[in-house]
């Protein structure tokens, strides 16, 4: 399967970095199957960090049965409850090598944040998700996970 990463520099040799922030999934090295998100992300990054230029590198996945995989086929409760732990830094669950989902992205940010602060139910925030079409993220969090992908190439986005 190819998956693609969007960002102001080229990624050839992804690594896990540990940075102080929240993301749905929790730290890790992030992809996606979607290549005009993948796109969207290189812009947007280039444009918040004002270097580099917008990049897409290319990955190619091959699922490995010994992993540990968690998948959200959709935004449900239960994903809603995993983000929002995540993004907080309070997860504590179980840990894995690889995580598949939706992702809440710059558009679905206001409405995940008024989830975590409480101004909306997890019933309404996932109401409130379906008017967004939400696509998906990999998110490889383990050394073990990022040996499942092979860099391919890389394209300009910008």
């Amino acid at each position: 399967m190819i998956l693609y990463h969007g960002s102001n520099v080229e990624v050839r040799e992804p690594s896990i970095l540990n940075r102080n922030r929240g993301l749905d999934f929790g730290v890790g090295f992030y992809l996606t199957s979607d290549k005009s998100q993948a796109m969207e992300w290189a812009i947007a990054k280039t444009d918040r960090r004002h270097f580099g230029k917008p990049v897409v590198s290319v990955f190619e996945y091959e699922e490995k049965k010994s992993l540990k995989i968690k998948v959200f086929k959709k935004a449900n409760i239960k994903w809603l409850d995993f983000v929002a732990k995540n993004r907080i830094g309070v997860y504590s669950g179980e840990r894995y090598d690889v995580v598949i989902g939706p992702v809440a992205n710059d558009y679905t940010i206001v409405t995940i944040n008024g989830y975590i602060s409480g101004i909306y139910s997890a019933e309404t925030t996932l109401v409130l998700l379906k008017s967004y079409k939400l696509k998906d993220q990999y998110a490889f969090l383990t050394p073990k996970g990022l040996e499942t992908i092979k860099f391919k190439e890389v394209f300009c986005a910008g």
